[in-house]
């Protein structure tokens, strides 16, 4: 049976935690080993039925592991993940049970889906993408590498959000825009127009800051 560890012990970190064991690979394909963090104490106060193993750059990974990441920001889960990756760690693609999908749907390698997240058809999701609770994606959606999709949000159709992106929660893509490589939309923004890379946007409509 393989050991998964979660990459970061914060809040996410602990989410992921809990859609794993909602997956029906729990248990039976794999465990929850624990995590990895720069944080010794990220778990004190918490009641959680693993640890925190070590510092993430220190893990060596074998070949009875894989991994999750439980980072949310796109530079800061690049920057631990991406040496795992390069030492030979596996990300595993994290489906909860609740996350409808409908035909030609393409997922990267370390994707993770949240409860409620609805992808419709003919989307392609890049490696070590996130997309947290109850989010939607349209027709025809390209969704990056490292790119982050917090909760509430909607890309409909025909939409693009570029490598290492973020989305802040309840933001919305009209049909047919762009959000560039790591751009930012924020939180409750309604994009109308392309937003450029390494842009921040906020408002309705969203507006560079």
């Amino acid at each position: 049976m393989k050991r998964v560890i979660i990459v970061g012990a914060g809040g996410f970190g602990r989410e992921v935690f809990c859609w794993a064991k909602d997956h029906p690979d729990y248990g039976s394909a794999w465990v929850i080993a624990g995590f990895l963090d720069d944080n010794p104490r990220a778990l004190e106060g918490f009641n959680y039925e693993v640890p925190v193993l070590g510092p993430i750059n220190d893990h060596q990974p074998t070949a009875n592991e894989l991994f999750l990441c439980g980072i949310g920001a796109p530079a800061v889960k690049r920057a631990a993940c991406q040496p795992l990756i390069d030492r030979g760690g596996v990300f595993l693609t994290l489906v909860h049970p609740s996350v409808i999908m409908g035909q030609n749907i393409q997922l990267g390698q370390g994707v993770v889906l949240c409860p409620g997240v609805v992808l419709t058809c003919n989307i392609r999701v890049g490696d070590l993408a996130l997309i947290n609770c109850l989010s939607s994606a349209g027709h025809d959606a390209l969704i990056g590498n490292w790119a982050t999709i917090s909760a509430h949000c909607d890309m409909t159709g025909q939409t693009e959000l570029g490598e290492m992106a973020i989305m802040g929660s309840g933001a919305r893509i009209l049909p047919g825009k762009t959000v560039g490589p790591r751009a930012l939309v924020g939180a409750g923004s309604v994009v109308l127009g392309n937003v450029p890379a390494d842009s921040k946007v906020f408002g309705n409509p969203a507006r560079a800051f």
